[in-house]
């Protein structure tokens, strides 16, 4: 479960994924739960396919919420639930799939017996595309309205870097503790996550391989 990550620069952003020029809003570099984050998206208006940055809150509110802070947290999705979680299931079904912008990640290594955060950097220096979801919030009583946005994981327990980050569970065994990881986009696959059918976004939830990453203590 990711919970902490930097931003890209506006600039680094708009050059990288080829969005324009006209950045919506500021964001903080440092993003935490409800912190308010840039992602990439199709554009909403656009007659061909076409990304648009939008900033919105990292903690996805669905369409059934009170309240734009739920009292769980909405960050990650675990992409084997998406069909049937309630809070995602509507935004994968319409496809509403994007991009968030990563200069780094962070996870918690346990092998010392304590927790350690580990910086994952992309090892050819290039920011990360990380799987997400959107959705649009209206607020019946107020009219506001909220984007906001989550990242994806899938299992990792296989995985030779990623299933040594989290704390295991003394109760399970070391291939049965559902490590889980966040699932890089490359940027020759951004348009087929973006636009592409159900069929051929799901064949990009993946592992990225471990020489992909540049990972060590923060």
């Amino acid at each position: 479960m990711c919970t902490r990550y930097i931003s890209p620069e506006a600039g680094d952003i708009e050059r990288h994924w080829h969005v324009g020029s006209r950045t919506p809003a500021s964001w903080p570099r440092e993003l935490f739960p409800r912190y308010r984050g840039p992602f990439i998206r199709p554009a909403r208006h656009a007659v061909e396919p076409t990304r648009e940055l939008v900033v919105g809150q990292w903690a996805l509110v669905p369409w059934f919420a009170k309240t734009a802070t739920l009292p769980y947290l909405t960050v990650n999705a675990r992409y084997e639930e998406l069909a049937a979680k309630a809070s995602y299931k509507l935004p994968w079904a319409r496809g509403q799939r994007c991009i968030i912008p990563a200069a780094c990640f962070f996870e918690p290594n346990w092998e010392s017996g304590r927790h350690v955060p580990w910086r994952f950097a992309r090892a050819d220096g290039r920011p990360w595309g990380l799987a997400g979801l959107w959705n649009t919030w209206v607020d019946k009583a107020s009219g506001e309205v909220v984007e906001s946005y989550t990242m994806l994981t899938i299992n990792a327990d296989a995985h030779p870097l990623m299933r040594r980050m989290h704390k295991p569970d003394p109760k399970l065994g070391p291939d049965a503790q559902d490590k889980r990881s966040v699932v890089p986009i490359e940027p020759e696959d951004v348009d087929t996550w973006l636009f592409g059918p159900p069929a051929e976004a799901a064949a990009l939830v993946r592992l990225a391989p471990e020489d992909r990453f540049e990972a060590g203590p923060a």
